[in-house]
């Protein structure tokens, strides 16, 4: 009796083991409903897998994607996931455009794995034509478009084209007309900016009607540079005022130099040109940093009449104080349009101000109308008007995405 309990008790661990090991190996049961299809709405190289979670999850350790460029092999793995994930989008550089791949999901447990009884394929990745999440920025770009269009047509006609009166623009033939009856020089400087802002290239259509009037006027004109391409761009700008303005021969290119490309390097060294020469007129045009009220500071101490203009906003304040006119944020960029009246600058300036207004009356009306629905649902409970609104976008927007998907 003792013998067969003893017998008992020392085989009854194995056999349990045997067991355990035993429903362990029993088969897992691969994923299901796999499918690969091409990612919607992208340029391509792209392919999104989806999958079932094997019914024996609670015995995977990861599930493995293998992909093919043929159903029969070879499948190379491309990624392995340790928690249950049902989905995965594959974006290798390797893949190509318009060529057949072919998937599978393995699922892997302690002791074997199983591989799905379906490949997916073929799955071909090519890029799309339209991005329709994006399909709210083609409707406003159609309306800007379509108002830039009209808004050019009416300047042609001369319609409607009132541009709000810029002081500081309207100051400078007065600020070039006393520095020629001073006998002094004009100083230009574009700040420390480059030809990739948009605030230096605003600048040189300034410096365009400054040189014209400069060369009427036979008057110096002094541009001191902080980059040798805004060195260059200048000179070719001040060159052709002159030229238009039948004076080629008063056009001085020593005049328009190079300083340096320190900051506060360039800021001393306008400076200094200011002290020697004591320009009757300082255009501040461009962008600028610490040094704006240093160069401002030193054209007030030589009794120069100063206008400024920049979109650096942290600076502005500096400008408006030392400055007897000051160009603010998007006055610089309308000096074209404002100088020259030519009607594509005209219409183009009308139709982004139209589009601002377009586009802060619809803010205005969806806070209205949400604060209004806020308050009924808070009173009945039901936010009807945001429903109503929300179905009424959703409609829009699935008919233009169908007119777009037949067309």
């Amino acid at each position: 009796m003792v013998l067969a309990y003893l017998t008992a008790l020392l085989f009854a661990q194995p056999v349990a083991a045997m067991q355990a090991e035993a429903i362990q190996t029993v088969a897992f049961r691969p994923v299901a409903n796999l499918d690969a299809t091409d990612t919607p709405n992208d340029a391509g190289r792209s392919i999104d897998i989806s999958w079932d979670l094997s019914p024996d999850s609670a015995r995977v350790k990861r599930y493995e994607v293998y992909r093919a460029e043929s159903a029969k092999g070879p499948f190379e793995k491309i990624v392995e996931f340790l928690i249950p994930t049902t989905s995965y989008t594959d974006a290798d550089t390797l893949l190509r455009n318009k060529k057949d791949y072919y998937y599978r999901v393995d699922v892997v447990g302690k002791l074997e794995s199983r591989a799905s009884s379906k490949i997916a394929g073929p799955a071909i990745a090519k890029p799309q034509w339209f991005n329709r999440n994006r399909l709210a920025v083609l409707v406003f770009a159609l309306i800007y478009g379509g108002l830039v269009i009209l808004y050019i047509e009416f300047a042609k006609r001369d319609r409607g084209m009132f541009v709000r009166r810029i002081a500081g623009l309207d100051a400078i033939d007065e600020a070039v007309g006393r520095s020629t009856e001073m006998g002094k020089p004009i100083l230009f400087s574009f700040g420390i900016g480059y030809l990739t802002d948009v605030a230096t290239l605003a600048a040189l259509s300034i410096l365009r009607r400054v040189a014209k009037r400069a060369a009427q006027y036979e008057t110096r004109i002094l541009v001191p540079n902080y980059d040798p391409i805004v060195m260059t761009a200048a000179q070719e700008t001040v060159k052709q005022a002159f030229s238009e303005a039948g004076r080629p021969d008063l056009y001085r290119e020593s005049d328009i130099t190079f300083l340096t490309a320190d900051q506060f390097g360039y800021a001393a060294g306008v400076d200094g040109i200011m002290l020697r020469e004591k320009p009757g007129t300082v255009f501040l045009q461009g962008v600028f940093y610490a040094e704006a009220l240093i160069l401002a500071e030193t054209a007030h101490s030589v009794g120069a009449i100063q206008i400024a203009g920049t979109n650096m906003a942290t600076q502005l304040p500096f400008f408006i104080a030392a400055c007897d006119y000051t160009l603010i944020g998007e006055e610089l960029f309308a000096a074209s349009a404002y100088l020259d009246r030519d009607p594509q600058l005209l219409g183009s300036l009308k139709s982004e101000d139209m589009a601002k207004i377009i586009t802060v009356a619809i803010i205005a009306v969806v806070s209205i109308v949400g604060t209004v629905g806020a308050i009924l649902a808070s009173v009945s409970g039901k936010n009807e008007i945001l429903l109503s609104l929300g179905e009424f976008v959703n409609d829009l927007f699935e008919t233009l995405k169908g007119f777009l998907t037949t067309s």
